[in-house]
């Protein structure tokens, strides 16, 4: 068959979603007419009401919000040089999510003012930290995207616990937080154009530089293009129309990650074309979602999140689409390589490592009594204390240790340093699987819950390898298949818990991860599972040292590719889907430890594998000291605490570089 039938082009997939849409639109018309359209008089009438200021305004701001977050999520998919790259990545809605936890759970008066003003202060709040954070490099992509995740995380971690500790007042967050697009009149879509016009009018001089970066920042340089103020006058305009869309209906992030990822797979190369077709998919997109909620959702549509239900749509075309990828080069600022890094010499590597260890042991030691005093533990003081604290500060480090080694081996293989185990879609997985058990069957005990999540994990990595299998499981397609699978994950846990449950809470308390309830059995557990999975990997430090310079490289020295990367990621799998039931799937330890491994300058695999493990562990453990002492007598959840106690961790690395001779 001649393979030029078969190219496929944008306006294949945006035709078809126009037709669609506009019966899907036929439908509600006709019922709000009665089913006669032409010959119904226009006169008060209920059906022509809610059609004429509910129906009709949402299907409206529905087209703009999704092409205003394509738009974004192109721009900024350009500017980084990363496909993973979205709106949430610096960190917008995350701040935007803060700002109104803070605001409602101690301020509440304030909201009075209006939650968009309050959603867009807190956007560009967390937009202007990450500014300030990568201002010393020059504003370069990497350190754009690490300071924007490092915002995200540490936002997002703080208004988990707020919201668990006002549940009753923030159970709203919950809707906010997974996009609703109800609308009862025309004033925030008339509201909205505006802004989102007056956001868009720099790309009509920005728009020729942004298309020169694809030959690279020293190269666009070479030609007159200051990459500098290029990067953050776009990163501006991309996080602008993202923080007014967020800001007037709360968050829907898939569609910033998936329109232009599917606009490009549609056969848009030109940063230009991939520019308006992924602003038409995305429009398409979340228009089709809306008025399919509309249709058969009934008297519930109302409630249901549409930004959740927009990933059931988006998240399948991405997946039938998967096979049609061709891959570009990675990113070279992303690159998780090691060249022009400080590498220790040997007598510090081991100071370092010693410290570490040390570090280890002091968590498991420092405490609080009885009556809140502070105090360092003894041998007396530990051995009463040994039941109940020594078998959770192990699993927590064991935990740690796995994920390290996990986000380490995804970030070779792929070269990106937002590859984590929690995008791989085994997370997901877990989450399923446990959400599905507590709306379905109530609360159940610690060993069940293990066993769940691990079953619903173990699920999700068969499909997906199954999804990457005839790429010979290139890490890109596995990565994209796991965000399809995440986000579809994600977004039936969103309806679930926008349904009002009262599992909906204890959903999210399980999500924030504590290890309060592990036993001595949990604990050795982990620990053996942590030695079984980490040991392999060092025995296979060869292939993570050649695997990143590429397939042909790896197969010219012998290295067997396609049975290299199974196996690693089969092993970064297991890795997280042991460690997610222990604490939770939101401590983004495997995102941050390996980056503070790099950051560190350890350029010997072997060396970077054993340090991964052990910051994964130290992290963890200074977040289960941290959980059991800052707001004691009360235990905060460890999974997120983690994210904080990692957060400041990596930003003083990131403004100021060890460097040792």
């Amino acid at each position: 068959m001649n393979m030029g039938s078969r190219e496929l082009r944008p306006w294949h997939l945006a035709l078809p979603l126009l037709l669609m849409n506009l019966a899907l639109c036929a439908v509600l018309v006709s019922r709000a007419f009665g089913g006669d359209c032409l010959s119904a008089p226009i006169d008060y009438d209920v059906g022509k009401m809610v059609l004429f200021h509910a129906v009709l305004p949402r299907l409206a701001m529905a087209i703009l919000c999704g092409f205003a977050l394509a738009f974004s999520g192109a721009i900024l998919q350009q500017v980084l040089r990363n496909p993973l790259a979205s709106p949430t990545t610096l960190g917008v809605d995350a701040g935007a999510r803060l700002s109104l936890a803070i605001t409602g759970a101690f301020i509440p008066a304030s909201l009075g003012i209006g939650r968009d003003l309050v959603a867009i202060l807190g956007s560009l709040s967390a937009l202007g930290l990450v500014v300030f954070l990568s201002r010393g490099r020059n504003f370069s992509s990497i350190n754009l995207v690490l300071a924007g995740l490092v915002v995200s995380l540490f936002a997002g971690a703080v208004s988990v616990i707020i919201t668990l500790a006002n549940d009753r007042y923030l159970v709203g967050l919950f809707v906010w937080g997974s996009g609703s697009l109800s609308q009862i009149s025309w004033v925030p879509f008339l509201e909205l154009v505006p802004r989102i016009a007056l956001s868009l009018l720099p790309l009509i001089f920005l728009w020729r530089a942004l298309e020169v970066l694809e030959i690279g920042d020293e190269s666009s340089s070479s030609v007159g293009v200051r990459v500098a103020r290029l990067r953050f006058f776009a990163v501006a305009v991309a996080v602008l129309l993202s923080a007014f869309v967020t800001a007037s209906v709360g968050v829907i992030g898939f569609i910033g990650l998936c329109a232009p990822m599917i606009a490009r797979l549609a056969g848009a190369r030109r940063f230009r074309d991939r520019l308006v077709w992924s602003g038409v998919l995305g429009a398409m997109l979340l228009w089709l979602t809306d008025a399919a909620l509309q249709v058969f959702g009934g008297q519930s549509s109302a409630f249901l999140p549409t930004g959740a239900v927009t990933a059931l749509l988006g998240a399948p075309l991405l997946l039938f689409m998967l096979p049609r990828l061709r891959f570009f080069a990675p990113p070279q600022a992303l690159a998780v390589g090691m060249a022009g890094k400080p590498v220790l010499p040997p007598r510090l590597v081991s100071l370092v490592l010693i410290a570490i260890v040390l570090l280890l042991g002091l968590t498991l030691l420092v405490g609080r009594g009885p009556f809140g005093a502070w105090q360092l533990l003894g041998p007396s003081g530990l051995e009463a204390v040994w039941l109940w604290r020594v078998p959770r500060w192990s699993a927590a480090c064991a935990a740690g240790a796995m994920l390290g080694v996990a986000g380490l081996i995804l970030q070779r293989l792929t070269g990106n340093a937002m590859a984590s185990p929690e995008i791989l879609g085994i997370s997901a997985g877990v989450i399923l699987a446990v959400a599905g058990a507590l709306f379905f069957f109530g609360a159940f005990g610690a060993s069940v819950q293990y066993l769940v999540g691990t079953l619903g994990g173990l699920s999700v990595l068969v499909l997906i390898l199954a999804l990457a299998r005839r790429s010979g499981f290139a890490p890109e397609r596995v990565l994209l298949a796991g965000i399809a699978m995440t986000a579809l994950i994600d977004a039936v846990v969103g309806v679930l818990s926008a349904t009002g449950d009262p599992n909906a809470i204890l959903l999210l308390g399980w999500l924030a991860g504590s290890t309060s309830g592990v036993g001595v059995a949990e604990a050795q557990f982990a620990l053996v599972a942590a030695a079984v999975l980490i040991l392999p990997v060092l025995l296979m430090a060869r292939w993570l040292t050649i695997l990143p310079l590429g397939a042909p490289t790896a197969q010219s020295v012998g290295v067997p590719t396609k049975k290299a990367r199974l196996t690693l990621l089969v092993i970064a799998a297991l890795l997280t889907v042991t460690a997610t039931p222990i604490v939770g799937p939101l401590t983004f330890v495997g995102l941050m430890a390996p980056i503070i491994v790099v950051y560190l300058g350890l350029a010997n695999t072997t060396l970077a594998i054993g340090a991964s493990a052990l910051t994964g562990a130290l992290l963890m453990a200074l977040a289960d000291a941290a959980a059991r002492t800052i707001a004691f007598p009360i235990l905060l959840p460890t999974g997120v605490t983690a994210a904080i106690v990692s957060c400041p961790v990596l930003l003083i690395l990131l403004q100021r570089r060890w460097r040792f001779a």
